[in-house]
Formats: C-alpha cells, sequence, structure tokens
C-alpha cells in the first residue's frame, strides 16, 4: 500500500476526547508533544467545564503572565461570536 501512513498513537490519556486527542496530535506532528503535566490540564478542564476565558487565566497565572490580558479578551469576544 504505497503512499499510506501509519498515524501516530495517540498521547496517553487521550483517546476518549476527540478534540483534546486531535490537538495532542497536531502538537505531536509540530514537534511540541504536551508533557503529561499539560494534558493533565487540559483534561481537568474538560471534566470539571471550565469556561474559554477562566482556561486562560489559569494558564496566563502559571506562565508568569506571559498571556497578556488583552489577548484574554479578544479570544474571549472572538468565542462570543
Amino acid at each position: 500500500m504505497a503512499g499510506k501512513q501509519r498515524k501516530p498513537d495517540l498521547p496517553k490519556g487521550t483517546e476518549s476526547n476527540g478534540q483534546l486527542a486531535e490537538a495532542a496530535h497536531l502538537q505531536v506532528i509540530e514537534g511540541n508533544s504536551l508533557s503529561p503535566g499539560e494534558l493533565a490540564m487540559f483534561e481537568m478542564f474538560e471534566r470539571e467545564q471550565w469556561a474559554s476565558e477562566d482556561r486562560r487565566a489559569y494558564i496566563g497565572q502559571r506562565t508568569g503572565g506571559r498571556v497578556r490580558p488583552s489577548d484574554i479578551l479578544r479570544a474571549r469576544d472572538a468565542d462570543r461570536k
């Protein structure tokens, strides 16, 4: 079967969540795999149904504020459209 590529295995723990699995797979393709801690964080967001702005604020806190508030507001407004 020429031209058919094998799909890489999904990161452990993402199989049951389609969007998270797809996002994690894209990160692998880009050479920037999610760490186990990052996967756990995103799974927590999904499990506890965090709002988008709360997720961004939490990530901003964890990254030492490298996420600008204006970026959070712009993304929030885009989500509401």
